[in-house]
């Protein structure tokens, strides 16, 4: 994956056949496509991130925007976000009580969104772990550009963990018999289309061999969660609900991100060498982190 910058910690997943036999219905993709999009008149205050750190992703970054607080884990000392293994994360995972599905919304909520499910791949690399992540092709219709984990809706009768196998296979050709499944993150919407996402946490014994769907991805990387936890790539800023400019969509109240005494509400980025993560993703590495580092 091309960057702006010379950091390691994160690094493109090698896009060539996948193994074990199977390889997917689908041509290879070159690496990245055309530029994201730029302010339009349905986000005038949208602004395109650039230099050392971020990607082409478009912000709908409404007027009164204003920087949030540090990472919850900003006073860890290097060894504490340094080192995390697989190990390190199922035994977090396995010490805290199984998390619920996404289901339809609650009688009488106005959210349109179906139940979907997202994969939150990991293996470990260099006693690192690592997350798989996909950048969206730029032609879909919603969160085109933005940086996913493989994942979409869950069909009727179908687990969230079928789902997320399934998707991850469709998008990027991971063979769903090579996930190993170790439990779920908290559910969470989306704030734009109110989709209701059951994110699953699954391990790889090593890097994967992907090969995209250009009909959904245009590029699929990994990261190290010692690289997201980095002091440097973190930032949090608070929005505001009712501004002009954010979605019309609000969250159901019981699983909207918690707002402040002002109306706003925290929104995560994850600053990455040619990409910035955020929105309902970046809350997931969020959650996870926090599991992870116990902050």
């Amino acid at each position: 994956m091309p960057t702006s910058g010379s950091l390691p910690g994160a690094k493109a997943t090698a896009v060539v056949s996948v193994s074990a036999g199977r390889a997917p219905p689908w041509e290879l993709l070159p690496r990245y496509g055309a530029a994201m999009g730029q302010p339009s008149d349905e986000w005038p205050n949208a602004e395109r991130i650039t230099g050392n750190r971020g990607g082409r992703q478009v912000i709908p970054r409404p007027a009164s925007a204003h920087p949030g607080a540090s990472a919850p884990w900003a006073g860890l000392p290097p060894q504490r976000r340094e080192g995390i293994t697989i190990d390190r994360v199922r035994r977090c995972v396995a010490d805290r009580p199984p998390r619920p599905a996404a289901a339809p919304p609650p009688a009488g909520s106005t959210s349109p969104g179906a139940a979907s499910a997202v994969l939150v791949a990991m293996f470990e690399e260099a006693g690192e772990a690592r997350v798989l992540l996909t950048r969206r092709a730029a032609h879909l219709r919603s969160h085109r550009g933005e940086v996913s984990f493989p994942g979409g809706r869950i069909d009727p009768g179908e687990s969230p963990e079928a789902a997320a196998r399934r998707e991850a296979w469709e998008e990027v050709g991971l063979d769903p018999a090579s996930v190993e499944l170790v439990g779920r993150l908290d559910m969470l919407t989306t704030l734009s289309s109110g989709s209701l996402i059951t994110p699953v946490i699954g391990f790889l014994a090593g890097r994967p061999v992907l090969h995209v769907n250009p009909d959904e991805v245009e590029h699929g990387f990994d990261v190290a969660l010692a690289e997201l936890a980095a002091p440097e790539t973190f930032r949090e800023e608070r929005w505001a609900l009712a501004e002009p400019g954010v979605p019309p969509h609000l969250a159901p109240p019981h699983l909207a991100p918690p707002s402040g005494p002002d109306g706003s509400f925290p929104v995560w980025f994850f600053e990455l060498p040619a990409d910035t993560v955020w929105g309902a993703t970046a809350r997931v590495l969020v959650e996870l982190l926090r599991l992870v580092l116990a902050v």
